[in-house]
């Protein structure tokens, strides 16, 4: 599935769960682990060039574009800010859970937080490390909803630990592929905070890579970010990318 259609992106918004028919119940931490492994590259690096389009009611349109690096054999990632240019060389990074915002202007790093938000955008940092579902949440119920002409598995999900970005979550995963195509994320006392659709993947090997979403914030009207990924490749990335010193030395 490389390309979801538009009548697709229109049922992602309004689709509701439908009650799931008698069966026997799936085990759902095994969907949620083949979620994680579908978009996971354990045995091989990862990058990307990313571009984030966002709109907000008080700032207007603004467009950032960004060079993304995964190794989520050690769950590391980079984000290495490549325009505009008043914010070239800042760097995002993960390491030894740790997550590092690096300003090459003032050539200081400071502490961030996976639930932060990406500048100004209404992507979270967390939407850029590889999926862990299925050791961050446990399934509190399930249904079953069509998006389009896909049949999926609608899952609430609680939150095993309160360092998780969202403690609830609906998600809406495709039967056939298991790829996440929606979800719904709310605060501890459930209310909404974002929905996120993921309209189009692009199959790498065996693995699957959503190449454009869109974060729409529920409690800004009007905010929304939509996030477009290309230039994949799996090619090893060196370790030094991986490190303070190298964000140091390419924000130069």
């Amino acid at each position: 599935m490389k390309h979801l259609s538009a009548i697709l992106l229109a049922a992602l918004v309004a689709a509701a769960p439908a009650p799931a028919a008698a069966q026997e119940k799936p085990d759902f931490a095994k969907v949620l682990s083949l979620v994680d492994s579908r978009s996971s590259f354990p045995d091989a690096d990862f990058s990307a060039v990313v571009r984030l389009v966002s709109e907000d009611p008080e700032r207007g349109r603004s467009e950032d574009k960004v060079a993304l690096f995964r190794r989520d054999s050690m769950d590391a990632f980079l984000m290495l800010a490549l325009e505009p240019a008043n914010k070239k060389g800042q760097g995002t990074l993960l390491v030894e859970d740790n997550l590092w915002f690096y300003d090459p202007t003032s050539r200081k790093f400071t502490h961030t937080s996976l639930k932060d938000n990406y500048g100004e955008s209404a992507a979270k940092n967390s939407d850029f490390r590889s999926s862990s579902k299925a050791e961050d949440y446990e399934v509190a119920s399930y249904a079953e909803a069509t998006l389009g002409k896909y049949e999926c598995w609608v899952v609430d999900l609680k939150a095993r630990r309160d360092d998780v970005t969202y403690p609830f979550m609906r998600l809406w995963v495709s039967k056939g592929e298991y790829l996440q195509l929606k979800a719904e994320e709310y605060s501890l006392g459930k209310r909404l905070l974002r929905t996120s659709l993921y309209p189009s993947y692009a199959k790498i090997g065996n693995k699957y890579v959503a190449t454009r979403a869109i974060f729409q914030d529920a409690l800004v009207a009007g905010k929304r970010t939509e996030l477009l990924m290309g230039e994949i490749s799996v090619k090893p990335l060196s370790d030094e990318m991986f490190t303070k010193g190298y964000l140091e030395k390419v924000g130069r």
